[in-house]
């Protein structure tokens, strides 16, 4: 049976009852920034495969367009672009890593160590731990032994992620979509909640690279 991809109309209008969330409470404190993620295959309507996110407002405000997942194996990348299609980050594998590790730079085609924003690799692939299975390096990854400044707990397969800082404080829960208490929506369209204080463009990116991640042959499904 064939998968029923959900419409953007579709999308958008299930967003209209979260209004609420992202404004400031009565004491003045910003609230947690929820969004809505939809996770598109190559098999649906556009003949794309990336993902579109909107916010509670019903408003686009990332996405993603990859037309061939083939590009992936050949180091092309990916590119992070706000609503408008305005290029944010490029998100690129690393040629003949072990780890499966991505790094992201800034702009549409940005490259060399200074406009490297972060490396994300999969630890437990060689290691096997059954946790961090994905570890985040801010500046890059730039020696051994180095600790990661975020890492993702989880199964990604599940849409069931935190993202957590080396602190080991959680700045971002993904989880299924509901459209209430009895609803569940498919894995395609899931919610990204952001803690405030934190930039949503980066955490959308570690979001597009754990799919990346997670889809290599022999990874684990547990994102920890």
């Amino acid at each position: 049976m064939s998968k029923i991809h959900p419409a953007e109309k579709r999308c958008q209008d299930l967003l209209l009852a979260e209004k609420e969330n992202n404004k400031v409470d009565r004491h003045g404190h910003r609230k947690l920034c929820t969004l809505t993620v939809w996770k598109r295959s190559s098999m649906s309507f556009q003949g794309t495969d990336g993902f579109t996110v909107f916010d509670t407002q019903g408003k686009l405000v990332f996405r993603v367009d990859n037309y061939s997942r083939k590009n992936r194996h050949v180091g092309s990348g990916l590119v992070l672009m706000d609503g408008v299609g305005n290029a944010l980050l490029t998100l690129k594998p690393q040629i003949m890593s072990m780890q499966y590790q991505w790094n992201a730079y800034r702009g549409e085609y940005g490259c060399g160590t200074n406009s490297k924003l972060f490396s994300m690799r999969s630890s437990s692939v060689i290691f096997h731990t059954g946790r961090d299975v994905s570890e985040i390096f801010m500046g890059g990854l730039t020696r051994q032994c180095q600790n990661p400044d975020f890492r993702i707990e989880g199964s990604f397969r599940a849409r069931d992620c935190k993202i957590k800082s080396a602190s080991d404080e959680v700045v971002a829960k993904m989880s299924r979509k509901r459209v209430n208490t009895t609803v569940l929506l498919s894995d395609d369209v899931f919610s990204l909640v952001v803690k405030p204080g934190f930039d949503t463009q980066l955490i959308m990116a570690f979001v597009v690279v754990l799919d990346r991640i997670s889809n290599k042959p022999f990874t684990p499904v547990l994102c920890s």
